[in-house]
Order: structure tokens, then sequence, then C-alpha cells
């Protein structure tokens, strides 16, 4: 056995060139196929990060100004959402959504205090059922539970950059009250916006809110998770919603821009397609490199069985046997396609793990780049499934020439030129 492989390091150290592009055709045809695979999988991640904040299957759903008049009423109303417009929404729709949150916003001066520190944050009223459609990761505390809406309790949950903000010295902020607008508010919980780590944002009770700041009963935004699975079913229940609201706030059916409506399964199932064609133009630019690599491991080993058919009639005069030929020859292929493909292997998702680790490091800094390129990686089944491909057509390119000269009788082989 180690006869037989000093004659295959022998023969390959005689022809270096044809080594080095036979074992260079098939790492390359490898290293790009991770590399396409490894980009489109990290643009695909980069899209889903921009959802990754918000249920896949949410309306959000706010008021407008009418554009067109109606019932006798001018054109340029404003709408006002309530909660009598959340009750019948809830009611109507009770089979169709899995959670439902109205949102009341604090706007103008209700600067947030703690101490001698403070600041103008992003602060609103929302339903404990809110979590589950603008998601958060709570890292301390609770979030705000039924029993803060129904008893009107003053608490407040607060993003991880507001807790920088008021508190300082890693003093623990839970169980403190910060003052929102001169009105106390106990912390009970802080929380990560997974969508913008950056998000300076307090969630009060919806009641509390409303009951304090004058909201009375109005609601300036609803959300809904509905548990649609298609787009047609939730673009279903989106325009069933937007009559209902029409009809309420009496604007006309022809109107659509008085109440607006984010339908996020539907923003999603489009990215998702426009990035069904980018996996399918990778996979098409993927398999034609892995073509133009077997045509190359091909070319060679027509190549390799022709400049040694002299030798192979030298090998049958002295007593070599057909399938001994064709296994030297065919052992030489499925060394050079294996040692490149592996060291093809090796470099691509070196190259996609390093980029990964440098692009992580810079999304640390600026959120947005991972919106848009994140974590590009790349399936190594795959990767050993081409190689296997590139071997076997390597065998099969080699195979058919090497048994038509090892058929040739010797004193044939050795006249040709």
């Amino acid at each position: 056995m180690i006869d037989y492989f000093q004659e295959i390091f022998s023969t390959l150290r005689q022809n270096k060139l044809r080594a080095i592009m036979t074992g260079f055709s098939v790492a390359w045809g490898i290293f790009m196929l991770l590399i396409l695979l490894g980009s489109g999988k990290g643009l695909q991640n980069g899209m889903e990060n921009n959802f990754k904040g918000t249920s896949k299957n949410a309306l959000w759903i706010w008021s407008r100004r009418t554009q067109v008049a109606h019932d006798g009423l001018k054109a340029g109303r404003r709408i006002r959402f309530n909660d009598q417009d959340a009750v019948a929404i809830q009611r109507k729709f009770e089979d169709d959504m899995d959670n439902f949150s109205g949102r009341f916003h604090i706007w103008g001066n209700n600067d947030v205090t703690y101490k001698t520190e403070f600041g103008n944050f992003q602060t609103e009223g929302v339903m404990p059922e809110f979590k589950k459609i603008q998601i958060v990761d709570m890292v301390k505390g609770r979030y705000i539970n039924k029993f803060d809406v129904e008893e009107f309790r003053k608490c407040a949950i607060i993003s991880k950059p507001v807790e920088k903000a008021l508190f300082k010295d890693d003093e623990d902020p839970m169980g403190k009250y910060i003052r929102i607008g001169g009105v106390p508010f106990k912390v009970v919980g802080v929380f990560i916006n997974p969508e913008d780590r950056e998000d300076k944002q307090i969630y009060l009770p919806l009641t509390t809110t409303q009951r304090v700041f004058n909201g009375n009963n109005r609601l300036n935004e609803m959300a809904i998770a509905t548990n649609a699975i298609t787009v047609a079913e939730n673009k279903r229940i989106e325009e069933e919603v937007r009559q209902l609201l029409a009809e309420r706030h009496h604007v006309s059916p022809e109107d659509k821009q008085a109440i607006g409506i984010w339908n996020t399964l539907e923003n999603f199932k489009q990215a998702q397609g426009v990035f069904a064609g980018i996996r399918m133009f990778v996979w098409v630019i993927g398999i034609m490199t892995i073509i133009a690599g077997i045509v190359g491991v091909s070319n060679i080993m027509i190549i390799l069985v022709k400049e040694r058919t002299k030798e192979i009639g030298i090998r049958k005069a002295i007593g070599a046997s057909p399938f001994s030929i064709i296994r030297l020859v065919l052992s030489e292929s499925v060394l050079i396609t294996s040692l490149a493909g592996f060291f093809g292997m090796v470099a691509g998702m070196g190259l996609l793990a390093g980029a990964a680790a440098v692009i992580k490091m810079i999304s640390a800094e600026n959120q947005e780049v991972e919106r848009i390129f994140f974590n590009p990686s790349a399936d190594l089944g795959v990767a050993v499934w081409a190689l296997a491909v590139l071997v076997t057509a390597g065998l099969v390119a080699g195979y058919i020439p090497a048994r038509r000269a090892s058929a040739i009788r010797p004193i044939e082989a050795l006249h040709d030129e």
C-alpha cells in the first residue's frame, strides 16, 4: 500500500502543473459555492432582523385625516380611535386574532426624571398582550400585567437605554420611582427591544396612561396579532377591520387614506419572495460554478489518460491487469479532488466565519448593519455534497478514457503518438 501511494505522489510530482490546475478548479468551485450561499444567507438574516421585534402576522392600525366627504361630513376630518373601537374589533374578530392591544402616546413636554437625572423619552400606554405583538426581551422584572391595567396602577417598564440614562453608578432601578410629567411611576421591569437595542422607550398600563394624562378613552393606535397563516387570510382581516372602523367613524368606503393599516405578514411574505429569488439566483450561479469545476476536472482527466497511453502500454506489457491501471489513474483523481475540495471548504468556511465575526463587531456599534447583512453562513453538508459530485464527475471522466486505454493492446499503446 505504501508503494502504491508513493507511485501516485511520484506521478503528481512529475506533472505539477496538471495537478495544480485540477486541484484549483475543484477548490475554486467549492469555495465560490460556499461564499455565494453564505452571502445569500447573510442577506436573508438581515431581512429577518427587520421583523424580529414584531409579530410576523400583525396588523398595525392608526388614524389619519379623511380625504373624501361622506355622510355630510367634510374632507380633512381627523379620525380618533377610542376604547369602544377596540371592544368592537375584539368582539367581531375574536376567532381571527391571538392578541390585541390599544396604544396611547404621551405627546408634548413630559420629561422623565429620577433624582437629578432627566430625559425626554418615548412613552406610551399599552395592554399586557402588546408584548406578543411588539416583542421585547425582559432583562429585569416583569412586563405590564392585567392587574396593572384593571387597577390603574402607576407602574412602568423601561428600556435598557433609559435605565442607563436615569440610573447612574449601576443603581438597580427595580422598585424605584421615576417621574413622568411630574407623576411618580414605579419601575417594575427593564427590557431590550431586539429590533432596536438603542430604543429609549417606556411602557405604562394603558388605562393608567389614559386617566393620568387626560386621554379619556382615546387610542392613538391599535395592534392585532392575527392567527392567519396566508397573506390572503391576513388581507381579508385587514379589509374587514378597515370596513368596521370606516362604518364607526363615517368614512367613505372609497377613502383608503383615512385609516392606515400596516400588514406585517404581507410585507414579510414579499420580503421572503424577494429572497427566494435571490436564493434561486445564488444556487444557479453556484451550480454553474460546480459545473465549470466538473468540466475542468473532466478535461484534465482526459488529458491525463491520453498522456499516459504509452505508460499504460508498458505496464500491460509487463503483466499489469486492466483493473490495476484504471485504479491507479482514478486514485490520482480522487486524491487531488478530495484534498483540493477540503482546502476549498476550509477557505470558504473560514472566510464566512471571519466575515460574520467582523460584522457582529461592527453591528455592536451600528445596529443598522445587521438589518442589511448579518451572520453569513453556509451548510457544511452542501459543501460535502458538492465535493462528492466533483469527485464522482472526475471518476466518471477518468474512467471512460482509462478503460479504453487499458483495453488497447500493448503494441498499439507503445506506438501511440
